[in-house]
């Protein structure tokens, strides 16, 4: 199962060479379905991101910029649609943690690079955990990996889960 879930990808940085990088969710996430309490509040849950292990990131990688998205409502289906979380890192090896969603209020080596894109009761100031009420949708992360100017150097999308 974990073979399954840890996706690598070639990815092209430029046209000139291509990088190549891994990521993994950490349980209770499987990448099939949201783990039971990490939906929205609206749906009687305290969702956080999934705790997500990278390596063999692109040399000169400062900070993993993550998109949360949801790929069965087109309105939140890219770009971070579920909101936008950067997490600084200093080798090619990382552990991006869990943060708590529905606020900006995170951690140290955390930010909210771009809020949900929501409103009224699904307003989120930061990550917008799945909010589907058990529909089915579908859950993804674009894990991007940029350089100290904010370059990407690589991406790859991850599976979070259905719900």
């Amino acid at each position: 199962m974990r073979n399954f879930l840890s996706l690598v990808f070639i990815l092209a940085a430029s046209g000139a060479y291509a990088q190549s990088f891994s990521a993994t969710l950490s349980p209770p996430w499987d990448g099939i379905n949201v783990p039971e309490g990490q939906q929205c509040h609206l749906y009687d849950g305290n969702g956080a991101t999934p705790e997500i292990s990278v390596s063999g990131l692109p040399a000169g990688t400062a900070m993993v910029r993550v998109e949360f998205n949801d790929k069965s409502y087109e309105p939140l289906s890219e770009d971070g649609g579920h909101g936008v979380i950067g997490f600084v890192v200093s080798s090619t090896d990382a552990v991006l943690p869990s943060v708590p969603g529905m606020t900006a209020d995170l951690p140290a080596g955390t930010e909210v690079l771009a809020a949900a894109r929501t409103g009224g009761q699904y307003a989120s100031p930061g990550y917008l955990p799945p909010c589907s009420g058990g529909r089915g949708n579908r859950y993804t992360a674009d894990v991007i990996a940029l350089d100290a100017a904010g370059v990407e150097l690589g991406r790859l999308a991850l599976e979070i889960g259905k719900y």
